[in-house]
């Protein structure tokens, strides 16, 4: 499983300034194969992780959870 890291601050600010959802970009990296998405802060610490499915049907079935779960990190950092 190839494993994608990504810094968690720039990858959403980007985001918002695309006005582009996390989910569709994670819909365009489907391929067939899963990936673990490895979110880490500023100083390179896990924040969390994520297996990207390896198909569409999944990943809408992960939204919903994967979302509330980040919102529970987010609120521990506020």
């Amino acid at each position: 499983m190839k494993t994608i890291q990504i810094k968690a601050e720039q990858f959403f600010e980007l985001l918002r300034l695309k006005d582009t959802p996390m989910w569709e970009i994670f819909a365009q990296m489907i391929d067939g194969e899963e990936k673990e998405i490895v979110f880490l802060d500023n100083e390179d610490k896990l924040l969390f992780n994520y297996i990207l499915p390896s198909n569409k049907e999944k990943l809408e079935e992960d939204r919903k959870e994967f979302s509330k779960q980040f919102s529970e990190k987010l609120a521990n950092f506020n």
